[in-house]
């Protein structure tokens, strides 16, 4: 491969970060697309309808590049939709093959919306599809490109029947509708996806270099810290399957590559979060490990580290991001209702910086961020709409 670690590191995370803008409360979501990518496993999303989950993930998959296939299940959706139609040319041989051109087999990112409505049939060859990269149906047998499938659904599903199916998605997120702090946010972020705007894209190759990256990780100095978070949530009644608890590895050794590492540490560790089934077991998980998930930060993936852990290093990055954004979005001079627009989003990133850290405690990434902040407001005229 002619791209360098450190380059595809660079590349992923400069396509994710504009994948993630305007996509508010979402940029997570991108994020653990992406981890997940990188891990070779899947994601599942949980949330209500119009919560924007097909959007990110349709965004990120522009970010990362390759082959792209989305759909939405329902009860009396065919095998055909999904995998494509039998060939009818061989079928007159007596062979039943399947044309997947432009269909899920042949897709590096795919994103299946209400994939518990699949039926039996559908169900069953995604299982060899999502655990082998494999896909088979009557006399075709392929390997598949799939870097990641996400999953897409309004609640877990009770039917037992469905747990084996839901249990190959490692990772699982839980959405819910911005909050009435939030709104203009979502106004304005969902305003500015409708213009058509230049982001910078991955590409499979960067995403190759980190996968095995990921695969190369010597996770033997996070792996006693693993076992002791595993152990702790075991004695909270938070029970992993031995098979989740092998396979979060790959999610701690795709985040250390992800944020440019290519061993492993405690800092690491926050995917485990993500792990847990339910809703309400990361949110146990989150108070159990809290001294331990203290720890993350990920410069990559910082709304993700975020979410998991809640901690103050994953905090500032996420705030350094944010202010980063927002002063490379300055506005001319000339226009004074954008400018007074601007200086409150100044202000308010200052504001966030002043509330979570003591000037003596704050990170020096964000010392650096909140000088810069301070040099830009000093600069910038004030206007009467400020």
């Amino acid at each position: 491969m002619s791209l360098s670690f450190d380059a595809a590191a660079r590349a992923v995370r400069e396509a994710l970060t504009d994948a993630g803008r305007g996509l508010v409360e979402r940029e997570a979501m991108v994020e653990l697309v992406a981890l997940c990518a990188v891990a070779g496993e899947h994601l599942l999303v949980i949330g209500p309808p119009g919560t924007a989950k097909s959007e990110a993930v349709r965004r990120t998959a522009r970010a990362l590049g390759g082959g792209y296939f989305e759909y939405l299940l329902g009860r009396f959706t065919e095998p055909s939709e999904i995998f494509g139609p039998v060939d009818l040319r061989k079928l007159r041989e007596g062979l039943v093959e399947t044309e997947t051109a432009g269909m899920l087999p042949e897709a590096e990112v795919a994103f299946l919306d209400e994939v518990f409505l699949g039926s039996t049939a559908i169900l069953n060859t995604l299982l060899g599809l999502l655990n082998e990269r494999v896909f088979r149906r009557g006399h075709t047998r392929m390997r598949c490109p799939l870097r990641v499938c996400v999953g897409a659904s309004n609640a877990l599903p009770e039917d037992e029947s469905l747990a084996a199916f839901a249990d190959r998605f490692l990772a699982r997120t839980f959405v819910e509708s911005v909050p009435d702090p939030r709104l203009e946010d979502l106004l304005a972020g969902g305003a500015s996806l409708w213009r058509a705007e230049e982001a910078r894209t991955a590409s499979l190759e960067a995403l190759d270099v980190l996968a095995q990256a990921a695969r190369e990780a010597d996770l033997g100095p996070a792996r006693p810290h693993l076992a002791h978070a595993l152990r702790t949530l075991r004695a909270a009644g938070i029970g992993l399957s031995d098979r989740r608890m092998v396979k979060v590895q790959r999610l701690v050794a795709a985040a250390a590559a992800l944020a440019g590492r290519s061993t492993p540490s405690v800092a690491d560790l926050w995917p485990l979060i993500y792990a847990v089934p339910t809703k309400e077991g990361q949110a146990l998980a989150r108070d159990v490990l809290r001294e331990l998930l203290a720890h993350s930060e990920n410069p990559a993936l910082a709304a993700a580290a975020l979410e998991a852990s809640a901690g103050p290093l994953a905090r500032a990055q996420r705030i350094a991001q944010a202010g980063r954004s927002v002063l490379a979005e300055r506005p001319s001079d000339a226009d004074a209702e954008a400018l007074a627009s601007w200086r409150l989003k100044l202000e308010g990133v200052a504001r966030e910086m002043d509330a979570g850290f003591a000037p003596e405690a704050l990170p020096p990434e964000l010392r650096a961020v909140r000088e810069e902040l301070r040099a830009a407001l000093s600069q910038a005229p004030r206007t009467e709409a400020a």
